[in-house]
Order: structure tokens, then C-alpha cells, then sequence
């Protein structure tokens, strides 16, 4: 099979591949929503919500820091990586054990391609198109066209505190969910301060819990400073997983919304 994958590179792939490397916890927990837990051989440290012991699997390090070695005795059909968690060096040397598919998701738009092309790799064309259309469906309820969007700052880093730019997969999500990000006019994960958030006047500032696990002591800390902004700690996964998380993380944006409206 032939395929392209999202930075534009064309792939000769095994039919229904048996052997499966995935290199992002959320292209796990997608393969995993395909039926593809025992084909996936081996998944990351940080690999989470399966339905299924790590210890079934063979740990292959962190996404950036991959252990080649343990890829290599996988002997994988397919290995799957994303643009953004893993480093083109990684990439590079991993090609030379087995075809890698990289995805990069920025969008919406992004994200429905990305299941598409898992449903072809992997002969599921119609199981790809339901989660396509059930995502779609919960976009819909999330998204109010009369409704004024929150202003809303998104909270990766302290020290330095860091934020998110418009050509983000978060600032989609933020979008989708009726925040309006106050730095999507910025790229990717800009730096900020106390006194740039203050002067922007958030509505609403959200305490990401990865990969700066924010905790109270900070949800404090900003409340003291930002005395009229709602101060809020939020799950990471339901605003940066792609891939079918979606379905789970748009319940939760859901419920945000209206805790954040009352």
C-alpha cells in the first residue's frame, strides 16, 4: 500500500499491518479505539486510559527520547509518530527499521484526516468515517455561533510561564470549546508574564495539567494576582490529544463550558 502521510512524504506500507510501534500516547489511544491492541507491539512511557497493562507491551522510551534498540527487536510493520512530540532525528533513524508515519495536527481539519488515514492503513474505512462523524457531532454541541467566546489565556510553563500561540492544535481546541486564546495572534509557545497576562484582562486563565502538572498552589498564587478572573485547573488531554480523544475530550470541554458560564 502507498499512503501520504501528513508531512506530504509517500510511504510503501505493509497491507494490514501486524506489528505496531506508536510513538504518541494519543495515536495509542486511538489504535486502541480501532480494535489494534494486540497488533500494537510497542507504546511509550507515558502511555495512558488502555485497556490493557504496560507490561503486555514493549516500553520504548519517552517521545523524545526513543530507545532504538527495543524498536529494532519489535521488528514493526508500521511505526507512527507526530511532528510535534517527536524530533525529525528520531524520524530519521527509525525509517531505516520500518516505514514511520508522521502526523501533524494543527486543526480540526487536521485531526479528521489524520482518522481517515489510520482507517485506510489499517483496512477500517468504515469505523474511521463513524468517529469522524460522531466528533463532528460533538463539535456541533460545543460550538454556539451567537455565544461570545470567553477570553480566555491557556497556561503550559511557569517559570518562565508559558503559553500557546494560534497555530496550535490547543488554540483549535479552545476555539471549539468558546475560548477566545489571547495569544493566537503569537506562534507556537510563546513566553509571557504576569503583568502581559494582567494587561490582556482574561476572563478566564486555564492551568493545563500537562506538561506543567499545575496543582492548587498555583490556581492560588494567580487568584491573589488576577483578583476577577476565574481561575481554572483543567485536564491537558482534552485540549492537545488528537486523534479519536476527541470524542472524550470534547465531553469534558462540554461540561467546562457550562461550569464556566454559570
Amino acid at each position: 500500500m502507498i499512503i501520504q502521510d501528513q508531512i506530504n512524504r509517500e510511504l510503501s506500507i505493509t497491507n494490514n499491518p501486524q506489528r505496531i510501534v506508536s510513538l504518541v500516547p494519543s495515536i495509542t489511544y486511538t489504535l486502541s479505539d480501532f480494535g489494534l491492541n494486540k497488533e500494537v507491539k510497542g507504546i511509550t512511557r507515558f502511555d495512558k486510559f488502555l485497556p490493557y497493562s504496560k507490561k503486555e507491551k514493549i516500553i520504548i522510551g519517552g517521545t523524545k527520547d526513543v530507545k532504538i534498540d527495543r524498536i529494532k527487536d519489535i521488528n514493526p510493520d508500521i511505526i507512527l509518530a507526530n511532528k510535534e512530540e517527536n524530533t525529525k532525528e528520531i524520524v530519521e533513524t527509525l525509517e531505516k527499521i520500518a516505514p514511520v508515519f508522521v502526523s501533524d495536527i494543527k486543526n480540526y481539519t487536521d485531526n479528521s484526516d489524520f482518522i481517515k488515514k489510520i482507517g485506510t492503513i489499517f483496512q477500517k474505512q468504515e469505523l474511521a468515517h463513524k468517529y469522524i462523524q460522531d466528533i463532528e457531532n460533538l463539535r456541533n454541541q460545543l460550538q454556539q455561533p451567537n455565544q461570545e467566546p470567553v477570553r480566555a489565556i491557556y497556561l503550559i510553563w511557569k517559570k518562565p510561564w508559558m503559553t500557546v500561540g494560534g497555530d496550535t492544535f490547543i488554540n483549535e481546541v479552545m476555539k471549539i470549546g468558546g475560548f477566545e486564546n489571547l495569544y493566537q495572534n503569537q506562534k507556537r509557545y510563546p513566553e509571557t508574564s504576569i503583568k502581559e497576562m494582567q494587561e490582556l484582562h482574561p476572563e478566564i486563565i486555564l492551568l493545563s495539567s500537562e506538561p506543567y502538572p499545575f496543582k492548587e498552589k498555583e490556581q492560588k498564587e494567580l487568584q491573589s494576582l488576577f483578583p476577577n478572573t476565574q481561575i481554572k485547573l483543567v485536564e491537558g488531554e482534552a485540549f492537545t490529544w488528537f486523534g479519536t480523544y476527541p470524542l472524550k475530550g470534547f465531553e469534558y470541554l462540554l461540561k467546562l463550558k457550562q461550569k464556566s458560564n454559570a
